[in-house]
């Protein structure tokens, strides 16, 4: 028998669980559907919220030949014998999930076909495409994010199941507390289904025949019980996976490296993808570290394209070093902190004007409009240094960065306070 997501899976459009931003009425989706006319398009968004649904629905609604691949067993060869296939078709609809994991020969093979209209591609990736799709691709595809499920949408999906699947309504199902199915599905609809049908088949009573007249009574115990003896204690595509490395962050953040090596041997024993957890660490060593190391930056850089080349078992030496490294290093938030505090400004103050003296003056208009009239060029004074106003008018001395407490960008803070004391009160 088919898993209960799978006999659960969406027909129309009306049937997805969520993503109403994308389906609901007037959405640049339905449209399209309406239209009878789609584009390439990559689903971007957690797993178990509805991409490769809306795929099959799509090919459904429309009526149009489907082909599905996924780029973890698929190769160039089977990409063009499915090309083939589609020239001999009006149109056709190419799914391909994960599709992160093809390599750059694998995408470009798409290229042609997609640019010819021979294929509308729909591809599905939990990854962000700007990192992991070449951009010749991703030019040619419209990027739709989906987003994790919300509480509501799970109970309308768990009531969905009990209510309308055959083999769910065999049972006298009492939904007593929701908490547990929701917490351990961390926003994924396939989890959350899957592991309703393993809790309702744990309190089936046991025999040849089924004994459907015994009430069964589902709390938020009975599914921890349940769970903790049936399902896999570290799923890289569930909730345990965002918590995970959740508290790798914080760990290297709060500079413990026997934590941080810990929740990265949790990963790497879990089957963790090299790349996300490089990503991860690439990321904090801006966000956390930023001027107080800037070699941070550097290292999880490298550690980023090593693991990329190397990949396990090998790669675990490296997130290693880089790890413990990051969480030695002095930390500082100040770049991360001074780019949302400009970005509030942005929002705030609009599209404010370029001061007329640092505009760009290409062209001789522009110099009698007083494009760059009065530019003070820095090394032209002393100390390679000229006090001028470089900011809007109307947010003149507005101090966005403020050093932070450490050996480095104290020294930053001695120099700027050296500069622009007056202005911005180093």
């Amino acid at each position: 028998m088919l898993p209960l997501a799978e006999r659960l899976r969406p027909q129309t459009l009306d049937d997805i669980t969520g993503q109403e931003h994308l389906t609901g009425k007037g959405s640049m989706l339905r449209k399209a559907m309406e239209q009878g006319r789609i584009p390439s398009m990559l689903f971007w968004g957690p797993p178990g919220t509805g991409k490769t649904s809306l795929a099959n629905v799509m090919a459904h609604t429309l009526q149009l030949p489907f082909f599905s691949l996924s780029a973890i067993n698929a190769g160039v060869k089977d990409i063009r014998e499915v090309i083939e296939r589609a020239k001999e078709e009006s149109g056709a609809i190419l799914f391909i999930d994960e599709i992160h994991r093809f390599n750059k020969g694998q995408q470009d093979a798409l290229l042609g076909a997609v640019e010819k209209g021979i294929i509308t591609l729909i591809g599905a990736t939990t990854e962000n495409p700007s990192f992991e799709v070449n951009a010749a691709l991703l030019s040619r595809c419209q990027v739709f994010v989906l987003k994790a499920l919300e509480e509501k949408d799970m109970v309308g999906l768990l009531q969905k199941a009990l209510t309308i699947d055959p083999e769910m309504k065999r049972y006298k199902v009492s939904l007593e507390e929701t908490d547990a199915l929701i917490r351990l599905s961390g926003g994924d609809g396939r989890k959350l289904l899957n592991l309703l049908e393993i809790v309702v088949q744990s309190l089936a009573p046991a025999g040849d025949e089924t004994d459907t007249t015994s009430p069964i009574s589902i709390t938020d115990k009975v599914v921890m019980d349940i769970a903790q003896k049936k399902v896999a204690l570290y799923d890289k595509a569930g909730e345990q996976h965002y918590d995970i490395v959740s508290a790798f962050i914080k760990s290297i953040r709060g500079s413990d490296p026997n934590a941080a090596v810990y929740w990265l041997a949790r990963m790497i024993e879990g089957g963790e993808d090299v790349k996300f957890i490089a990503r991860r660490m690439l990321i904090l060593a801006s966000e956390d570290i930023g001027n107080a190391n800037p070699t941070a930056l550097v290292m999880a850089n490298s550690c980023f394209d090593a693991v990329a080349k190397i990949g396990y078992p090998e790669a675990r030496i490296i997130l290693s070093q880089c790890a413990i490294y990051l969480a030695c290093s002095a930390k500082s938030n100040a770049s991360y902190m001074a780019i949302g505090e400009a970005q509030a400004a942005v929002m705030q103050y609009g599209d404010l004007s370029v001061p007329l003296h640092i505009r760009n003056a290409p062209t001789k208009l522009m110099k009698n409009m007083g494009y760059g009239k009065n530019y003070e060029y820095s090394h032209q004074y002393e100390n390679n240094f000229s006090q001028q106003e470089y900011l809007p008018e109307k947010i003149k001395g507005k101090k966005f960065y403020e050093p932070g407490k450490n050996a480095r960008e104290d020294e930053l803070r001695k120099y700027l306070k050296l500069l622009w004391k007056e202005k911005y009160g180093y």
